[in-house]
This record gives C-alpha cells, structure tokens and sequence, in this order.
C-alpha cells in the first residue's frame, strides 16, 4: 500500500500536542529558562514552528515569558497540575492504611474518592469480602448530591460550585434521591455540622453508606473515605455505630496530610 504523501488533520494535531509536550519537557533544575533558538535546536524543529507552539503554552499559562530576556519558563499551571497530582497521591498513599482498617472492622467495602469535574471520582477502594456488597470501580464517577463520599465533599465546596452541581440537574435514581435545591442545601448544612454524610439507598436501592471529608493542611477539603454495603447487614442502627470509625479514619488520614484542625465528630441519631 502506497503511503500517503500528507499527514491528515488529526496526525497533524497529534503531531502538535507531542511537540508542545516535548517542549515542556526540555526545561529542567540547571536550564529552567530557554529562548526560541536553544528550544528549536533540541526539538529539532525549527524556529517559527517553536514560537507558535511556546505562543500557545503561554495562552494557557503552560509557559510564561520573561519579559526583559524574552526567554520562557514552565508556567504556573503546570505547578497547579503537578500540585493536584501530588495532593492525590498524598491522600492515596496515607489513606490505605485506614481502608484496610475500616474493611476489617466493618466487613463492608470502604472507599477512597475526590471532588473532579462536579462529581465524585473515586480513586480507590478496598472491597468487601462477602457474596454480597457494594462494589465500584476505581476510576469510576458518580453524582456528588446522592452518594455518601460525593456529599462528604460537595457539602464543603464553595457556595458557586454547589450552586453548579444544582444547576445541572438533581435527576431521581431511588425514591430516596434529593431532587430540589432546598432540600440538598438543607442536607448539605446537615452534613457540615455533624462531620459525615450518609447516602440512605439515595444512588442505589438497597445501599447504604457512610462518610467522611479528609483535609489537607490548610484545612480544606481535598477528599472522602466512606464504607458502603447492603441495607439487610448495614442496618440504620449498625450505620451509626460505623460513623466513629469513618470519622476517626478521616481525621487520622487529615492529621497525616497536615491538618492540625481536624474536629472529631460524634454519632448522631439520623
């Protein structure tokens, strides 16, 4: 088969993203500042190519512009991404410990989740051993007002963000699912003051689940451990006494990632 003479549109665009992707890679500790020539002799790419890529990267703050060299440096979202990724590995690695425990004490399947994109994203679990459990896959997204872990971290985003996750829809998926505004914010608030959240077969029939916010350092909010598993074992009266440990769990991951605030709550009644 004769090869095409032209790259199409989209190798071309790959073509695009993998230069843009090995120009950032060019900077390190000893060359964190680099002009269009020295970037084009190490891309091999020439110069005009180099300078709309760079030109790009500085539209999205990939790269910044010294303004008296005219040299470029790696931008601030860079940092901010390197950060998150960071943030997530740090809770991950300090909250395992604390799944294990949570499934053996409660036999249930304790999981790991962060707040992305106006869901919840969850990142890592621990299942149950029994025949019959909660199971969720690592990776996998579900709604932040109708589950345990995603209303642990929707109740302590800030006010617009709650407001976004209401604009786009509170659709029914039990009986027991929030669908009105008033009635989320009024959940929420609940949530904030007692320390947990519960998801009382609102996602699910037949599925229960509590959790509890983790804080990094400054005391914000970054993620939520929880157990879940089905109403015939996970009674409303077995639930509660769950909530000490998910919420011990939870302050002991935050005490771990920094926080020096993280409040022990107490079980309350539902």
């Amino acid at each position: 088969m004769e090869r095409p003479r032209r790259p199409g549109a989209r190798r071309a665009r790959l073509s695009s993203v993998a230069n843009s992707i090995r120009l950032v890679k060019v900077f390190s500790e000893t060359e964190s500042e680099l002009g269009i020539s020295a970037l084009a002799a190490r891309l091999g790419l020439a110069k005009s190519t180099v300078h709309r890529l760079a030109a790009t990267l500085v539209d999205y703050d990939m790269l910044e512009q010294n303004r008296e060299t005219g040299r470029y440096r790696l931008g601030l979202s860079l940092f901010e991404l390197g950060s998150l990724v960071r943030r997530k590995m740090d809770v991950w690695g300090e909250a395992r410990p604390q799944l294990h425990a949570l499934r053996e004490m409660t036999g249930e399947t304790a999981q790991l989740a962060i707040f992305d994109h106006l869901n919840v994203l969850y990142i890592h679990k621990m299942e149950s051993r029994q025949a019959v459990r909660m199971s969720s896959n690592v990776g996998s997204r579900g709604p932040a007002y109708c589950t345990g872990v995603g209303k642990a971290l929707l109740a302590f985003q800030p006010p617009e963000v709650i407001r976004l996750v209401i604009d786009a829809g509170l659709v029914r998926h039990t009986e027991s699912t929030i669908t009105t505004a008033d009635a989320l914010q009024k959940e929420l608030a609940a949530v904030r003051g007692r320390g947990y959240a519960v998801d009382n077969e609102e996602m699910e029939a037949g599925l229960r689940c509590v959790a509890a916010p983790i804080r990094d350092h400054s005391g914000r909010v970054i993620a939520a451990i929880g157990v879940a598993g089905p109403v015939q074992r996970m009674t409303r009266k077995i639930l509660q006494t769950y909530v000490p440990l998910v919420t011990a769990s939870a302050d002991a991951v935050s005490r771990r990632l920094g926080s020096a605030s993280a409040p022990n709550f107490s079980a309350s009644e539902e």
